[in-house]
């Protein structure tokens, strides 16, 4: 295992490299990573600068958590970015879905001091690593390493992972199995595209259960498979690996449409990510979200991960509502 030496930060990412040869020699192969909070300015505008801080704060404590749990350091924190080191890409990968897993889990949380409960996705984080030597110049770090990894966060959008092919090369053969490449993409400043890959990780207790274990064909069994069964009136139905999605909204061509002059013509969609659903706003007026015993979420150009069973409404709040549609999950 690398050694790394104790915390310490310049304040800035700095893409060029020391000048200095005897600096410049010193390089070791790592995993740089970096996370953020997605759409932090969003979260001001709604919440107010205090409760907006406590929020993004409560963020990055998870992921600085998260990081030091996995055997990681901590380079930097800016703002609402954190910046990690790890030996290899193995550490890096388990300290990525545990962060989001944690945030995640921040998200289930009523505030009870709060007027309004933020949805899942308003404090989502975006995460990107990636492996290559480094120069470590007084505790802070430079080089194409540092770049790449840099930009493949800038890559992600709220509740990803994204790495890069030879990053995933480098990974046991039951953590790449949890990978898929998205596409192979031009980076500025790199000479050939680079091939992007996105970590899923949203199986979380069923991929942690899977990759504690010796790779056998029964491990892969334990990330079922799951279908989503949506009612609005008498009208039902369910998403499967042959129906992974569908929009909902005023037009008449949606797979279900409503009739609620509050909601847009293409007012939201439901798709399916490995053996998950995502519910994406794409309205106006917000989508609103009840799950069974928890608070009301609105969503707004944000998506949240389909859980449990719950009611959707459009443009308007699902209590007292006519029209709404029902959904629950069917293993």
């Amino acid at each position: 295992m690398a050694r790394f030496p104790p915390d310490g930060a310049c304040d800035a990412v700095n893409e060029k490299t020391p000048t200095d040869s005897s600096e410049r020699d010193r390089q070791a192969d790592v995993a740089v990573l970096f996370a953020d909070v997605a759409g932090s300015t969003r979260l001001y505008e709604l919440f107010g600068d205090v409760q907006a801080k406590r929020l993004i704060d409560e963020c990055l404590r998870c992921m600085r958590e998260a990081a030091v749990d996995s055997h990681g350091r901590v380079v930097k924190i800016i703002g609402d970015e954190i910046m990690c080191v790890f030996p290899d890409a193995e550490h890096a990968y388990f300290a990525a879905t545990e962060m989001q897993v944690r945030v995640n889990e921040l998200a289930h949380q009523p505030h009870p001091d709060s007027a309004m409960q933020p949805s899942p996705q308003s404090r989502a984080i975006r995460v990107g690593f990636h492996t290559g030597p480094v120069i470590d110049e007084n505790g802070d770090l430079f080089g194409d390493t540092v770049n790449v990894a840099s930009r493949m966060t800038a890559l992600a959008k709220g509740n990803q992972i994204m790495t890069t092919g030879a990053t995933v090369a480098s990974l046991p053969d039951l953590l790449r199995v949890s990978t898929r490449e998205i596409a192979a993409l031009a980076i500025r400043g790199k000479g050939e595209a680079i091939s992007v890959y996105e970590v899923i990780w949203q199986a979380s207790e069923d991929l942690t259960m899977a990759i504690t274990m010796q790779p056998n064909p029964t491990s892969f069994a334990l990330i079922m498979p799951q279908s989503l069964r949506l009612e609005l009136g008498e009208r039902a139905l369910v998403l499967d690996l042959e129906h992974p999605g569908i929009t909902m909204g005023r037009d008449p061509q949606c797979a279900l449409a409503v009739a609620d002059r509050q909601a847009s013509r293409q007012h939201a969609r439901v798709e399916r990510r490995r053996d998950k659903f995502f519910l994406i706003d794409q309205s106006t007026n917000g989508t609103f979200v009840a799950f069974e015993g928890e608070p009301e979420i609105m969503l707004l150009r944000e998506e949240v991960m389909m859980r449990s069973r719950g009611r959707i409404a459009f443009g308007h709040s699902t209590v007292g509502s006519e029209e709404t549609v029902r959904f629950s999950m069917v293993r």
